[in-house]
C-alpha cells in the first residue's frame, strides 16, 4: 500500500499541472478541477492496490479526473446554472474524445493556464502562487515556504485568487498581443519559481525535482518562440535572460548530488559532469540579451551563473565580479534573499568574517529568521571562522527549519563535524 501511495504521489507531482490545465480549460472553474483531481487520487488509492498500477498511470488519473468532474457537474448543477454547466460538461467530454492517445500532451493548454493565472487583475504574489499550485503541482505548504509566509496566509491568498478569476470572468486564453507585455513580469516570475522549486526542493526526499525544472525550461522556450513570432510585440531581453539563467543552473544538475542522493556544494562539484551544451546555449542567450542594453534581474543572475560555470576550478571563480553583480541586483530588486547571497559572495571574496558582519544586520536576520538557508549560510561562515559553538547553534536552527531530507543529511553531517571540532 505504501508503494502504491508513493506511485500516486509521483504521478500527481509530475502530471497534475497538465491534468488541471485540461480540466480548467473545459470548466473555467479552478475549484471544480482541483476537487475532481483529488477525487481521482482517492480512487487510485482504492483501486490500484486491488487491480494493480495501470500501464499508463498518468493517463488513468487524467481519465478518472475528467469523469469525476463530469459527475460533480451532473450532481451540482442547479437550474439557474444548468446551461453553463452543460456546456462545460460537453467540453470535458470533447476533451476526452479529442485525445490521440493515452499519453497525449497539450502544451498550449498549459500556456493558456499560465496567462490566466497571471492576469493583471490579480496581485503579483497571487498570480505566482496560483500558478505554482495549479501548473507546478506544488502544495500550499511548499508555496508558503517559497514566499516565506505562514501556510494559512498562503491558503487564503490562493482561495481569493481563484474567486477573483471566477467572479471577474477572467478568460482562459493567451491574451491579445497588445496585452502580453503587462502580464510578462508575472509569467516570468512564475516560471522562475517553478524552476527554483524543482532545482532546490523545499520538502521531500530528493534534492531536485527534475520534472519541475524541465517544465519551467519548456515553458520559457515556448514563451521565447511565441514572442519571436510576433514582431509587433516589443522584445524583452529578460525573457532570454531567464531562459539563460535556468539553463546555466540546470547544466550542473548531474554534479549536484552524489551517488547517495546527498547534496554536493558548488565548490566541490566535479565540473566534468556539467553539461557544456547547456552552458554554451545559456551563454549565447545571455550575450544576446545583454546586447539589447536593458539589463534586468534575470540577466544579472544569469551573468553570475555564467561566471561560476566558466571558471575552470572553484578557486578560479571571479568573486569580486560576482559581488559587484549582486550589488547591482540588490539595487534593482531589493530583497533579503539577494542580500543573503551577496553576503555569501562577499565572504568568498573578502573572507568569512566580512560575510558574517553583513548577516548580522538586525533587519536581515529578522526577515530571514524562518529561512533555513540563512542559518545554514551563517553556520558555514562561523565554521570557517573557527567559531564552532555559534556554528553548532546555527546548524541546529537550520535543521529545525529544513524540510528536505537530502539537505538535512548534509546539515547533520556538518553539525557532527563542527561539534567534534569544537
Amino acid at each position: 500500500m505504501e508503494s502504491v501511495a508513493h506511485s500516486i504521489e509521483q504521478v500527481f507531482r509530475q502530471e497534475s499541472g497538465q491534468i488541471l490545465a485540461v480540466l480548467i480549460a473545459a470548466t473555467h472553474d479552478f475549484t471544480l478541477a482541483e476537487d475532481a483531481l483529488q477525487d481521482a487520487c482517492i480512487a487510485a488509492l482504492l483501486q490500484w492496490p486491488v487491480d494493480g498500477t495501470p500501464r499508463n498511470p498518468a493517463a488513468w488519473l487524467s481519465s478518472i479526473a475528467r469523469r469525476k468532474a463530469i459527475d460533480r457537474l451532473r450532481r451540482d448543477a442547479t437550474l439557474a446554472r444548468k446551461q453553463g454547466q452543460l456546456e462545460a460538461l460537453a467540453a470535458l467530454e470533447q476533451a476526452g474524445s479529442d485525445e490521440q492517445d493515452e499519453g497525449a500532451h497539450f502544451p498550449d493548454t498549459r500556456l493558456k493556464l499560465l496567462f490566466t493565472c497571471c492576469h493583471p487583475a490579480l496581485a503579483l504574489e497571487a498570480r505566482v502562487a496560483l500558478t505554482l499550485r495549479t501548473l507546478g503541482g506544488l502544495s500550499t505548504p511548499e508555496i508558503a515556504a517559497a514566499f516565506l509566509v505562514p501556510v494559512a496566509t498562503m491558503a487564503q491568498r490562493l482561495v481569493r485568487a481563484q474567486h477573483k478569476i471566477h467572479d471577474a470572468g477572467i478568460p482562459y486564453r493567451v491574451p491579445p498581443l497588445a496585452l502580453l507585455p503587462e502580464r510578462l513580469d508575472g509569467v516570468l516570475a512564475v516560471i522562475y519559481l517553478i524552476f527554483n522549486e524543482g532545482y532546490a526542493t523545499n520538502s521531500g526526499d530528493a534534492l531536485i525535482r527534475q520534472e519541475l525544472c524541465d517544465e519551467a525550461i519548456r515553458l520559457a522556450r515556448v514563451l521565447v518562440e511565441l514572442l519571436g513570432h510576433e514582431p509587433q510585440v516589443p522584445t524583452d531581453p529578460e525573457v532570454f535572460g531567464l531562459l539563460a539563467l535556468m539553463l546555466l543552473h540546470h547544466a550542473r544538475q548531474h554534479a549536484r548530488v552524489d551517488a547517495d542522493g546527498d547534496a554536493v556544494l558548488l565548490e566541490q562539484q566535479d565540473r566534468s559532469l556539467w553539461d557544456r551544451a547547456e552552458i554554451d546555449e545559456g551563454v549565447r542567450l545571455l550575450e544576446g540579451a545583454l546586447a539589447m542594453r536593458r539589463a534586468g534581474p534575470y540577466q544579472i543572475q544569469a551573468a553570475i551563473a555564467a561566471l561560476h560555470n566558466e571558471a575552470g576550478t572553484a578557486g578560479a571563480t571571479d568573486w569580486q565580479e560576482i559581488v559587484a553583480l549582486y550589488a547591482l541586483l540588490l539595487r534593482l530588486t531589493p530583497s533579503p534573499v539577494v542580500e543573503l547571497n551577496r553576503a555569501v559572495a562577499v565572504a568568498m571574496a573578502q573572507g568569512p568574517a566580512c560575510g558574517i558582519a553583513l548577516l548580522q544586520r538586525p533587519e536581515l536576520a529578522a526577515a530571514l529568521s524562518e529561512y533555513h538557508h540563512f542559518h545554514a549560510a551563517r553556520a558555514d561562515l562561523l565554521r570557517r571562522c573557527g567559531r564552532y559553538e555559534e556554528a553548532v547553534s546555527a546548524y541546529v536552527r537550520a535543521l529545525e527549519l529544513c524540510q528536505n531530507t537530502a539537505e538535512r543529511r548534509f546539515l547533520e553531517r556538518r553539525l557532527v563535524e563542527v561539534a567534534a571540532a569544537g
